[in-house]
């Protein structure tokens, strides 16, 4: 969702004159076919130039592989600038290993922060951050993160969110699923709901409270819960009852981008979802005690409900009382913030 547009704009300048030539590495740290393969196809994304198949593991494990496949690739065939993206296990393991063969590390998204050393994700940004040479942000937030830790100004791009600029290119694509129909669902008559942090989903009293929060405020809706497969497992194993909680299969992003886009509200523990439902205009309840994109709150659609279940209530009244807030659209995520990235990108010269 990230790189997508990005590549996009790439050929696009190349079409006018090759402005610079890139190879496309996927590290396998995403496998599974619903989180790697069908967005892939669906986003229009190339085929790999090299996939190194890491696979499953331990964060330690994965990061090892990742870091040997890479390294061994850029021994082969050196680039002048690594490009990554976000916050996962990859984006820490290829930042390091260009780092150290003195390669220059330009990232996307740079600068968010939660906080929240409990989250793997927030020392990936850190590490990531300390050395990166060109920062790529998103908002104010994550610019003035990047100034309190040193980064000149000079080093911080401001070019706005590439996942807004896949989610526009491909609003108008996106398909009803199957459930649409299976339930008969109508327009903002139902609710969307992703889970997977373990915090949420690993312990049976708190995974049950939550679910059951959501059944008891809900009106009746249907909240339609595309799930993990570790999460459906904990709810077969802890034997909670789900109600009007209609569990599905993983989904690619144009049948839950089209979800989102048509519900009442999006009730999640992610972080990317809550950029989504802000440049939709759709209600979300964040159930976390905190969030790197803290833009979505100030400005956007997203609050900020917390992990005790019992802090849902007064959100659903304020739903369905229909006093949520309208929100509105951070600056710069305007579809273009790729467009900026490679504009930037072709004014650097190596020496």
């Amino acid at each position: 969702m990230k790189i997508a547009p990005i590549i996009e704009c790439i050929k696009q300048k190349n079409l006018s004159g090759k402005v610079f030539s890139y190879r496309l590495i996927h590290t396998g740290q995403h496998y599974d076919k619903k989180m790697s393969q069908d967005f892939f196809s669906e986003l229009g994304i190339p085929d790999p130039d090299i996939n190194l198949g890491v696979g499953s593991g331990t964060q330690a494990e994965q990061a090892g592989k990742i870091m040997m496949g890479y390294e061994r690739i850029l021994l082969e065939n050196p680039c002048d600038i690594t490009l990554v993206v976000g916050d996962v296990t990859s984006t820490m393991a290829c930042a390091i290993v260009a780092k150290k063969m003195n390669i220059k590390v330009s990232h996307v998204e740079a600068g968010i922060r939660s906080g929240d050393w409990t989250m793997p994700e927030e020392v990936n940004r850190v590490v990531t951050d300390s050395l990166t040479d060109f920062f790529f942000t998103t908002s104010d937030f994550a610019n003035e993160n990047l100034k309190k830790a040193g980064v000149g100004e000079d080093k911080i791009i401001f070019v706005g969110n590439t996942m807004i600029d896949s989610l526009k290119k491909n609003e108008g694509r996106f398909k009803k699923p199957n459930i649409w129909g299976k339930l008969n669902l109508g327009e903002k008559k139902f609710m969307v709901m992703t889970l997977h942090r373990p915090a949420n989903v690993d312990k049976k009293e708190q995974l049950s409270a939550l679910l059951g929060e959501i059944n008891k405020h809900s009106h009746g809706f249907p909240v339609i819960f595309p799930v993990h497969p570790r999460t459906r497992k904990n709810i077969d194993e802890f034997g909670i009852e789900t109600g009007n909680i209609f569990l599905t299969d993983p989904m690619g992003y144009l049948e839950f981008n089209y979800l989102v886009k048509h519900c009442k509200v999006v009730i999640t523990d992610s972080g990317g979802i809550t950029e989504e439902t802000t440049v939709l205009g759709v209600p979300c309840m964040t159930l976390r005690d905190n969030t790197e994109r803290p833009e979505t709150c100030t400005l956007g659609t997203n609050e900020l409900v917390g992990t005790r279940p019992e802090n849902l209530r007064p959100y659903f009244e304020k739903l369905f009382n229909d006093n949520w807030k309208k929100g509105g659209i951070p600056p710069l995520w305007d579809g273009r913030a790729s467009e900026r990235i490679v504009d930037f990108l072709v004014t650097i010269r190596t020496p």
